[in-house]
């Protein structure tokens, strides 16, 4: 991949701060390349999505009726994400 070209000096603007911007095009790419690799061949996100959903419902499971109050005010106030019917699993 070629490297990009330089960004091209500027003056000051009227404000007397000068402006500054990096192209990380190439570097968003290899960047993307990597974790590809990292995570090889063998990676499944829709499992790893299954796995996220058990482990929240694991978190989420046997709450007192204090604590599922709560849990519920948060959903409610869109602090946590609202799923199923609302509730925590039980």
């Amino acid at each position: 991949m070629a490297p990009s070209p330089p960004t091209p000096a500027t003056g000051p603007d009227e404000s007397g701060l000068v402006g500054f911007a990096v192209d990380l095009t190439s570097h968003e790419a290899l960047r993307r390349v990597h974790v590809l690799e990292a995570i090889g061949p063998d990676w499944d996100p829709i499992e790893v999505l299954r796995g996220e959903e058990e482990a929240y419902d694991l978190l989420y499971s046997g709450l007192d009726a204090e604590q599922q109050r709560l849990h519920d005010e948060l959903v409610e106030a869109g602090v946590l994400p609202r799923r199923g019917g609302g509730r925590a699993a039980a």
